[in-house]
């Protein structure tokens, strides 16, 4: 679940940056502040949905008294066409906050649409699909909660909470043993993550009783006799080009999972809009 105190803080980020505590002067300027209307928010992709109750708080922040009716929820298929929710109240406040609204909804709703479609690929093997850090400055919270939402899981939420040693920890450090030696000693009730890009790597991971074992940008020869080498000694990921049209041949490997930054940084957003209706 979202942090309220955290959303909250995204929230005014955003509608900051759009008022400037000026306001909406377009809409200042045209409408009388009690003026009334009605809309709804209507989607114009099929896909799935992830932000519904964060599009609601924007309006609530905006102007309390602004009626939202959302009509799903997250995690919700939708199909186009689908109005997903129902609008009612001023029509200065709703304007006011009908841009950062969707930016968060269509944004999220791209991101669980895209992390769905990679699950649904590796669900028969057996595969979960795992996010990465490679998520936009400042939204990493919510863009992970739509992962979740998309039937994906949260790798690491930053730096702070899971060691997992990468190339340039193994270059400063000398070797993957010696890293993996100084992390446990520092930190020796963690799990430890080992990033390899060859099987000479893997082994030496495997000989160091690393507890998951990442396999980045190996081809898929190379993926099946990891397995094989590692049997359950350790959880395996692949990471590094991983693609829809590719997913599925990666899962059948065997490995126990596999990590993909496309699904935060390059999901295509779902085309949602909000249409007012004049009485």
């Amino acid at each position: 679940m979202l942090e309220e105190k955290e959303l909250e803080k995204i929230i005014k980020i955003a509608l900051d940056e759009d008022l400037n505590g000026r306001g909406d002067i377009t809409t200042k300027a045209i409408f009388l502040k009690s003026q009334k209307v009605k809309g709804f928010v209507q989607c114009k992709d099929s896909g799935l949905i992830a932000g519904i109750k964060i599009a609601a708080k924007v309006f609530e922040t905006v102007d309390k008294s602004i009626i939202f009716k959302p009509k799903v929820k997250d995690g919700d298929k939708v199909k186009k066409g689908e109005i997903i929710a129902e609008l009612e109240g001023n029509v200065s406040g709703i304007l006011a906050a009908e841009r950062v609204a969707l930016n968060f909804l269509q944004h999220l709703s791209g991101i669980a649409t895209s992390t769905s479609e990679f699950a649904e690929k590796a669900k028969p093997y057996g595969v979960d699909i795992y996010d990465t850090r490679k998520t936009t400055p400042g939204l990493r919270l919510i863009e992970k909660y739509a992962v979740k939402v998309g039937g994906g899981y949260n790798h690491r939420m930053g730096l702070y909470d899971a060691i997992l040693i990468k190339d340039n920890h193994i270059a400063a450090a000398g070797s993957i043993k010696r890293a993996i030696k100084l992390a446990r000693r520092k930190f020796p009730r963690e799990k430890v993550e080992v990033e390899t890009e060859n099987l000479s790597q893997v082994r030496e991971a495997l000989e160091a009783n690393t507890d998951i074992i990442m396999l980045d940008n190996m081809d898929i020869e190379n993926m099946r006799k990891a397995v094989k080498m590692v049997g359950e000694n350790a959880i395996l990921e692949a990471s590094g080009g991983i693609a829809l049209d590719n997913v599925e041949e990666v899962a059948k490997t065997g490995v126990n999972r596999i990590s993909v930054g496309a699904i935060t940084y390059a999901a295509s957003p779902l085309d949602i809009s909000i249409e007012l209706i004049s009485d």
